[in-house]
């Protein structure tokens, strides 16, 4: 039970320390191409990849998306 207990809290750290990394990447006004963001916001599940792609969009309008955010079909627009 002290096993099952002590990874639990592993996990929930886990999860709020990359969560809040991936949240402070999306929602930051310096630079698009931060590589630790990058790399976490690509590997998130479809609808919260595309809300950080879509808040960076927002922030950064005149840029190239960065990986993880580019269209399918032409990799210099955003999707």
């Amino acid at each position: 039970m002290k096993v099952l207990k002590f990874l639990l809290i592993i996990v929930i750290a886990a999860v709020v320390i990359f969560g809040w990394r991936w949240y402070s990447y999306v929602s930051n006004t310096e630079s698009p191409y931060q590589e630790v963001g990058i790399e976490l916001n690509s590997r998130m599940p479809g609808p919260i990849n595309k809300w950080g792609c879509d808040k960076l969009h927002a922030t950064f309008q005149n840029v190239l998306p960065p990986y993880g955010c580019q269209a399918a079909t032409d990799p210099k627009q955003w999707r």
